[in-house]
């Protein structure tokens, strides 16, 4: 069993309000991580909504079915039984009146869908509920790592050296997936693969969404997976699928209300910006991305440098993501790109406005040519620049300018 490092952070919100929802796609160990606490760390009741009886004792009566918990539960596939959420809502009310102590740490829920595709979970649990992200398994789970990546960059600790890990990318690629298929062969991947895709867009998508055209969803997965870490260009994917514009974003964002896609929004000093130019897309599994692509990442994908240079920067993505969920979900993922053709690929942004960045380059060596992004991005960042790196498959931490360093993709999990 891989403990995972949201574990911490789920616990010390239980300790000071009364609800947590962990969200996250299906099969990412949601499930077994409430089920760990709540026989462990956090004592309570556990019930899931995948149960047919339990589903409908809830949708029945959902006051009724709550009161008959006593102690702490945990709601697993909360999404399912939108009813309950109303009655939560009352029963947290009435606790905090009585003894407001008391009512922190009643309720763990799990969803498969954001919190934004809820709005009756996120309408009657405002400030009553903490909310956090389980992506798949992270390569510092898989290698049991220090964890301080992050800190070294909003820091700019880094040293220069060698890095050597157990799992060489390609691996860790593999590794660093959904934990029913981590590590497996790729006829095996295929086939899981192959099962959950067609389950999560027939089943998950009719929870949340009517959508008119169902069949179109696996096409614009594959789109979305070949044009990774692309800027979105709406009208063109609108074009590609024949829909309508509109009708395009709609189901694009759908797919990241039920964690198949990721989003990484443009940095730019202005805030107002952020909120007109066009994202970046990525999977949210590099293993996924690679099924869609019909890619083995241990084997093809290496001997073809641009294919693997896109796998590559989908990994960093996911990787950034899954440790920002997990140690600091405040901090935001965004990537800068201006309009003479200079860009960075991730822009990590702390809450108080210091950045670090990364740009990824599937190659084996660097040039000072590979930082000219960072010193833009630096230029325009001024006193919030803390640290820049380029991350290669070589070997060495190598300093190059000031605060800009070269850094193996190893280091990220070490």
């Amino acid at each position: 069993m891989i403990p995972r490092r949201l574990s911490a952070a789920v616990l010390a919100a239980l300790a000071d309000t009364p609800a947590v929802y962990v969200a996250g796609p299906r099969q990412a160990g949601k499930s077994t991580l409430v089920m760990r606490l709540a026989q462990n760390d956090w004592p309570a009741d556990y019930v899931t909504f995948d149960e047919a009886g339990m589903l409908g004792a809830a949708e029945a009566n959902p006051q009724s079915f709550l009161r008959a918990w006593q102690g702490s539960l945990v709601l697993d596939e909360a999404q399912m039984a939108p009813g309950l959420f109303r009655a939560l809502k009352l029963l947290i009310d009435k606790a905090r009146h009585g003894d407001p102590a008391s009512a922190n740490g009643r309720y763990l829920l799990t969803g498969s869908s954001s919190i934004l595709a809820l709005p009756q979970l996120a309408d009657a649990l405002v400030g009553r509920m903490r909310i956090f992200t389980l992506y798949p398994l992270s390569a510092l789970e898989i290698s049991a790592g220090s964890g301080d990546f992050l800190p070294r960059l909003w820091e700019n600790r880094l040293t220069p050296g060698p890095v050597r890990s157990e799992y060489q990318l390609a691996e860790m690629i593999v590794r660093a997936s959904f934990p029913e298929i981590s590590g497996k062969g790729q006829s095996a991947r295929r086939k899981w693969f192959e099962d959950y895709v067609s389950t999560i867009l027939q089943r998950d998508v009719r929870q949340i969404a009517e959508i008119a055209k169902l069949g179109v969803l696996p096409n614009l997965l594959k789109l979305l997976a070949g044009r990774a870490g692309g800027l979105v260009n709406e009208a063109d994917i609108a074009r590609s699928l024949g829909l309508n514009a509109v009708t395009a974003k709609n189901y694009r964002i759908l797919l990241q209300m039920i964690f198949l896609t990721l989003e990484v929004k443009p940095w730019f000093k202005n805030i107002g910006k952020r909120l007109v130019k066009a994202p970046k897309c990525y999977l949210v599994d590099t293993s996924l991305l690679c099924h869609l692509l019909n890619i083995d990442p241990g084997h093809g994908a290496v001997r073809d440098p641009h294919v693997f240079g896109q796998i590559m920067e989908n990994f960093v993505a996911s990787e950034l993501a899954k440790q920002l969920a997990a140690t600091a979900p405040q901090a935001s993922l965004h990537h800068f790109r201006t309009s003479y053709g200079k860009e960075v690929d991730f822009v990590l942004e702390a809450p108080g406005g210091k950045i670090s960045a990364i740009e990824v380059k599937g190659r084996d060596a660097v040039t000072a040519a590979d930082f000219n992004g960072l010193r833009e991005l630096r230029g325009l960042a001024g006193e919030d620049f803390v640290c820049g790196v380029v991350l290669y498959r070589g070997g060495q931490i190598i300093p190059f300018d000031e605060n800009l360093w070269a850094v193996p993709a190893e280091a990220m999990w070490r």
